[in-house]
């Protein structure tokens, strides 16, 4: 289809609608909008963000932003209003609670070597066990655990090992009242051979396990690379759904005007499915790590 319209018509379209939820971002995104303006009171008269004015529960990826301490990172998270910090460890626990913050996921075993194929299986269960006691000891809700890569094993047995190790650990995680969380991830140009690389292989694999206490984690970089139509696919598999993660694509960086994702109506889209569960950013910044964080949060807040 011909593009009739100009990019700076399309950067101009993009600002106006952030504007509201973004004053405290970016100079191009403030550019459009004073402070004292914003209708969401998400953003004040001195330009602070503050997450909990929205209806999601927002945290953020450390492993993001290696150049800041945890407990800076922490300082920054609770300051913007945000609840936690996604994938981290038990020996990082008390960094958290120090400042009122909890573990939105909790790591277990690998990322490549996951369910789907059963030699590992032994040891995937072990980590998530491990995960799994941290976590509910915390009253917290949330650990990870992966597909793992194919390395040849064909999609339906895969799927079936998968289902045959969940069904293993779901009833640990049920008892302590913890839900394990399965990531989407792309296998186009991040993650060759993960198997659990769209949402509707995803979806059966929630299906074939029967358990609340088993859901997916739906990373939007990473299905927007796979397979698109975000919001559609949000509305009508929510349910299957347990955690959020962001970034803009192509280029996972800052949730700017550089990339083809529009957060507002994505996160609008999510918090109007009545979820409360978490919302992390996961993006790489290439700019100020902060201010691209705070921006993240900004037009996160619906």
């Amino acid at each position: 289809m011909p593009n009739n319209q100009s990019d700076s018509s399309l950067n101009r379209r993009r600002m106006l609608t952030r504007a509201a939820a973004v004053a405290a971002g970016t100079a191009a995104i403030s550019a459009t909008a004073s402070h004292a303006q914003d209708p969401t009171g998400a953003v004040d008269a001195t330009g602070a963000v503050d997450a909990k004015q929205g209806r999601l529960n927002q945290s953020v990826c450390k492993w993001c932003f290696p150049k800041i301490s945890l407990e800076d990172m922490a300082k920054e998270a609770a300051s913007l209003g945000m609840v936690g910090i996604d994938l981290l460890d038990p020996k990082d626990f008390p960094t958290l609670k120090k400042h009122g913050l909890v573990c939105t996921m909790v790591q277990s075993h690998s990322l490549g070597n996951g369910l789907c194929d059963t030699k590992f299986h032994d040891e995937c269960l072990e980590k998530m066990n491990v995960a799994i006691e941290a976590t509910a000891a915390e009253g917290w809700k949330n650990v990870i655990c992966f597909s793992g890569n194919a390395r040849g094993i064909d999609r339906e047995t895969g799927m079936k090992n998968c289902v045959d190790a969940l069904k293993k650990i779901t009833p640990v995680a049920e008892k302590a009242g913890v839900t394990l969380q399965m990531e989407l991830l792309n296998s186009k140009v991040d993650h060759a051979d993960y198997m659990c690389d769209n949402s509707t292989w995803g979806v059966e694999l929630v299906k074939r396990v029967g358990s609340d206490n088993f859901k997916l984690l739906y990373d939007i970089y990473h299905m927007q690379i796979m397979e698109g139509d975000i919001i559609r696919t949000i509305q009508n598999n929510h349910q299957y759904f347990g955690h959020y993660h962001t970034a803009g694509n192509p280029g996972r960086h800052e949730l700017d005007d550089n990339q083809e994702l529009l957060y507002p109506p994505i996160a609008k889209a999510i918090a109007d499915t009545g979820y409360n569960g978490y919302f992390a950013h996961e993006f790489l910044p290439v700019r100020d790590p902060i201010a691209g964080l705070r921006d993240a949060v900004a037009q996160c807040i619906v």
